[in-house]
């Protein structure tokens, strides 16, 4: 324990001392900014009054500056969260949060969550940028009680919000075109287009095509445990392409203050190579993979009677995945995949008095998974919860969700059917569990903005189709997890009163947290990145610190700049069984240590701008499997980022667009130009993820748009 105050000390010194040098880019200046957006909104960092538990947030003009193709790369930002990366374009990217495991991590989008019964990965590198408003990342759950009961059940939370078209006064439309290449032959094109149907409705979609032949240098160097070279060897990586096209449309209707309804689709299509390991100097290149992901999903909220919330989700989704290996040294295997999920949810919340809010919940969801196996399950959530809200200095937040699951699965594969001798029969099972929570947040002066926040929150997490039936090591004995997560931290802001620094904060999050898994699922890739070991750990112990600062500085002339940083200590120790060999070690692939920096430099008025950023993220030592032994070890790795861009308005704004509610015909609206070149691992380092998977080295982007 003292080793860790130790280290929360020495951090906060070493980041308040280096952001007393930076700053945060989390204000800007609107009023000189705003015609150089296609989304007219402000992009602050203060807290809203209802956040318990503070998120880390990127939004607006942060997205747009991050050398960041993904939601996967942008999310490496956020403290406290481990990604498992596979390399290039085409690469699977899955986020693990306080080493809890992908699964216990929810992902939404605009307020549902993104599903996957099969094997329970999200991969965020299908998520483009180009079409996302704002990332949330909540530890623990939102602090909103207003939420579906699916989401009580999170043990921490990504939020990707859309964008919602914005007009200018008189416009009916707004269009942008972005042309982005760059190295590994990458062509990434993509079109918006938002129609002004009405006052109250509009129309957007979006379309972008990623291609790539992910054929990227790198070097492969083994060392054995005497010290000596192994191997040494540069090579060019194959099989790491990818075609993938995205195409989103969505509907929004704001027909009331507190009222709207809005309808989505989305459709992606991928073919990508999966580029195999590399073992012992050599590597196959075998396996293709094609995806095709679409679904149609609706919410429509509104408040009755002043005191009543009512919010309605719908969601089908259709999911096909085909798998085939063609390595000659190999088994030949293929397989088919078709899922499909229907979900539905009510939320309701009650404003008893104004300060105590009550809500329920109710979801239901279906999943099927056909071709390769059949298997069925319906899950029913539902949830009760209240907030109170004492005069702003004390908010209590209390939950408790009821999860209720019904499995009926038919194996009927060949190869297990000869493996068996017989055809696996049909397998019911019903499973219940109520998961408790409880937050709270305590402010002792309005006039300071310093805040103390706890929470204490159980989760429940049922195994995946995959975990369960279908994997090579698939086990149908798995344990459900059970997940205990104690937090408690602070955050501090404080903005500047000086007159020639006015606009500028400084900002600061410190939390400590323990969590306690109960027969962990764990997964780790066993020779093919399609397919999983899995398996059950009695009980790991989570011990970390997460450390936030931020600072902004608004400078003389128009000048800005801004700074983040983030660091977080962690072990994760598996306590299973003092016989075992790898008691008390760290689990695979959680570093002890792990951090990011980003920092930004530009100069702006009404009409261009110009910015400079860098990045640097940091990942410590590891190990990649359960024994801590030097055979298993896994070196740290880093990478510096940079990235340089200007932005031009090319047809200045007239006088009747900026104020005229009803602007005349022939009115000139802005057209910007914007203009980036994105070096990332501008130090060339080699280093890998993912054991056996090496990243790319230097490698360039080069982005142009036009906007309308």
């Amino acid at each position: 324990m003292r080793r860790i105050v130790s280290i929360v000390f020495f951090t906060l010194s070493c980041v308040v001392a280096s952001a007393q040098m930076s700053a945060t880019d989390s204000l800007y200046l609107d009023s000189i900014y705003r015609h150089l957006e296609l989304d007219e909104y402000t992009v602050t960092a203060r807290v809203k009054e209802k956040d318990i538990i503070i998120p880390q947030t990127l939004s607006g003009t942060q997205l747009k500056k991050m050398n960041a193709l993904s939601v996967a790369d942008a999310i490496r930002y956020f403290s406290g969260v481990q990604i498992k990366d596979y390399g290039g374009v085409g690469g699977l990217k899955t986020v693990n949060i306080r080493s809890m495991g992908t699964n216990h991590m929810g992902v939404y989008y605009n307020g549902i969550q993104l599903g996957n019964a099969q094997n329970g990965q999200i991969d965020l590198g299908k998520y483009s940028l180009e079409n996302i408003e704002e990332i949330q990342l909540f530890n623990g759950q939102k602090s909103d009680i207003w939420q579906s009961a699916r989401e009580f059940g999170a043990a921490g939370s990504i939020y990707l919000t859309t964008r919602r078209p914005r007009f200018e006064n008189g416009k009916t439309f707004n269009i942008k075109g972005q042309m982005r290449a760059g190295s590994f032959d990458l062509i990434n094109p993509s079109f918006l287009l938002d129609v002004k149907l009405s006052e109250t409705m509009s129309l957007t979609t979006n379309a972008e095509l990623v291609s790539s032949s992910g054929k990227y240098p790198f070097r492969y160097r083994r060392v054995t445990p005497s010290g000596e070279v192994a191997y040494d060897t540069t090579a060019i990586r194959q099989n790491g392409d990818i075609n993938a096209i995205r195409v989103e449309a969505a509907i929004n209707h704001y027909y009331s203050n507190t009222g709207f309804w809005k309808l989505q689709l989305y459709h992606y299509n991928s073919e990508r190579g999966v580029p195999g390991a590399i073992v012992n100097n050599v590597w196959r290149n075998g396996e293709r993979l094609w995806d095709r992901n679409s679904f149609v999903q609706a919410t429509w909220q509104d408040e009755l009677f002043n005191r009543w919330s009512v919010r309605v989700n719908a969601k089908y989704a259709n999911d096909y995945t085909r798998n085939i290996n063609n390595d000659d040294k190999l088994i030949h295997v293929e397989n088919q995949y078709l899922q499909q999920e229907l979900y539905l949810t009510m939320t309701n919340k009650v404003r008893i008095f104004d300060w105590w809010d009550v809500s329920a919940a109710y979801d239901l969801q279906y999943n099927a998974l056909s071709m390769y196996a059949e298997a069925h399950r319906f899950t029913h959530w539902l949830s009760v919860a209240t907030a109170i809200n004492i005069k702003n200095y004390l908010r209590l937040q209390t939950s408790v969700l009821g999860t209720f699951v019904q499995d009926c699965s038919k194996i009927n594969n060949s190869e297990r059917a000869a493996l068996n001798n017989s055809e696996q029969p049909a397998k019911q099972a019903l499973n219940t569990k109520l998961t408790p929570a409880f937050f709270l947040s305590y402010r002792p002066s309005q006039v300071v903005d310093l805040r103390f926040n706890a929470f204490y929150k159980q989760s429940y997490r049922y195994p995946t189709f995959n975990d369960l039936y279908y994997t090579d090591m698939g086990n149908a004995y798995l344990k459900p997890e059970l997940a205990k997560q104690h937090s408690a931290g602070l955050s501090f802001a404080q903005p500047f009163r000086i007159n020639e620094l006015r606009g500028s904060e400084f900002r600061i999050n410190a939390d400590y947290y323990y969590n306690r898994i109960s027969d962990k699922i764990i997964a780790y890739p066993k020779g093919q990145q399609f397919r999983w070991t899995m398996l059950n750990l009695g009980l790991v112990k989570i011990n970390g610190i997460d450390i936030n600062a931020q600072l902004h500085f608004v400078l003389p002339k128009n000048f800005y700049l801004t700074a983040k940083a983030q660091y977080t200590y962690q072990t994760a120790i598996d306590v299973t069984d003092p016989n075992d060999s790898y008691y008390g070690d760290q689990i695979p692939y959680i570093p002890w240590h792990s951090g990011s920096a980003v920092g930004m430099f530009g100069w702006q008025n009404d009409w261009q701008q110009y910015g400079l950023n860098y990045s640097f993220i940091y990942v410590g030592e590891r190990y990649n499997q359960q024994e801590n032994i030097i055979y298993n070890y896994t070196q740290p790795w880093y990478t510096h980022d940079l990235s340089l861009f200007g932005e031009w308005n090319i047809q200045p704004i007239s006088h009747s667009a900026k104020g005229a509610s009803n602007s005349p015909k022939g009115v000139r609206y802005p057209i910007i130009l914007r203009v980036a070149l994105d070096v990332n691992n501008l130090l060339s380092q080699d280093y890998d993820v993912i054991l056996n998977y090496p990243m790319p080295k230097r490698n360039y982007k080069c982005t142009i748009s036009i906007t309308y």
